[in-house]
């Protein structure tokens, strides 16, 4: 029983720790004005890939930061099959992402905070765990959620706050 809770302990650790660079991937947007989430591909103990959303800066609406690490990690491998590997996502997938990511062959996507609006990894749907797709990837929720969905209250809050300054300032 002892050593089912220490290797319990450990697998929550090491979510934790990747985590915390997608975490790192969402202080890089930012620190751009995008949207802070962020993403990490890991395969084999490594970071293979690398994410963050530039939907602003790119003015490109599939800009979101688990596109990007897809992207990055596709060409990292030299193959669109992403097999073996994992994602870690700073906010849950949407649907447009969740297809990514089926589609990609990702194994298992582990996330922070819910989406509420647009979550596709079990809050509106589950379109990762969805067995009418040839290919399902293993979902792990809430892993360092307070900190993932602190990032977005923050931001969204400060936008708030800056657009009711220069609203007062005009007037």
């Amino acid at each position: 029983m002892l050593e089912a809770i220490e290797l319990r302990e450990a697998v929550r650790l090491e979510h934790e720790k990747w985590m915390e660079e997608a975490i790192k991937e969402a202080l890089v947007a930012k620190e751009k004005a995008e949207v802070p989430i962020g993403a990490i591909i890991v395969k084999d103990g490594e970071i293979i890939a690398r994410g963050h959303n530039v939907r602003e800066l790119e003015l490109d609406a599939t800009g979101h930061a688990e596109i990007k690490a897809i992207q990055a990690a596709n060409k990292a491998l030299d193959a669109w099959r992403l097999e073996g590997t994992t994602m870690y996502i700073t906010l849950e997938p949407c649907p447009m992402c969740a297809g990514a990511l089926i589609n990609s062959r990702v194994e298992n996507v582990v996330y922070g905070a819910v989406d509420l609006k647009a979550g596709c990894g079990g809050t509106l749907m589950n379109l990762l765990e969805d067995e009418r797709f040839n290919h399902q990837t293993q979902v792990i929720k809430g892993v360092l959620a307070e900190e993932c969905g602190q990032l977005l209250t923050n931001f969204f809050r400060e936008l708030r706050e800056n657009k009711k300054k220069r609203k007062l300032s005009t007037d």
